[in-house]
């Protein structure tokens, strides 16, 4: 039997400390059994969401501008959303580019997995590649406002540098894009 990993922590107790419609904070006792001692670790659990980089028949990205309230300040963004209870990922991606941008996609494809926030939160995102879009007209939810625009991938990446984009599914998207568009 192999020795135990020093740095996985296992749990002593927990409680929630905070129930909102989106985000639920836990605070925990945890202990290592590789050292003696207890440590708190307080996490937002996060049910998870989708985000699509989406490309039009000439190879530029869907973006979006949207008012994000906790930075006061509208953002860049690929189009992206929360998984509903008991909604698969894929129809996650299908229902948020459709509502978002008004498209639909024929050709979908999962690329990988992304935890943007590992030091509080377990969130995931999934991302998703679309293409074979065809523009159906948007559904936003109530109250949401979003400005859907086109834009190259070497834009989106100069954007980046400049600081206009600063969020980061959209960063590692555009990775997964250059990797993906510039085969």
């Amino acid at each position: 039997m192999s020795d135990p990993d020093p740095f996985v922590e296992h749990t002593i107790s927990s409680e929630q400390v905070f129930d909102g419609k989106l985000l639920k904070v836990w605070r925990d006792r945890v202990g290592r059994e590789s050292e003696p001692g207890e440590w708190n670790r307080e996490y937002v659990r996060h049910p998870g969401a989708t985000v699509i980089i989406a490309v039009t028949e000439s190879g530029k990205l869907l973006m979006e501008r949207q008012f994000r309230y906790p930075l006061g300040r509208t953002c860049w963004e690929m189009p992206a959303g929360k998984i509903d209870p008991n909604e698969s990922i894929e129809v996650c991606a299908r229902r948020e580019l459709r509502e978002e941008t008004g498209f639909e996609a024929s050709d979908w494809s999962h690329l990988g997995t992304v935890h943007p926030c590992v030091g509080y939160s377990d969130e995931r995102i999934e991302i998703f590649l679309a293409r074979g879009l065809t523009q159906r007209g948007a559904a936003l939810d109530h109250g949401e406002y979003v400005e859907v625009f086109e834009i190259t991938l070497d834009e989106a990446e100069a954007a980046v540098l400049d600081g206009r984009i600063t969020d980061a599914k959209t960063i590692v998207c555009l990775f997964w894009a250059a990797k993906t568009l510039r085969r």
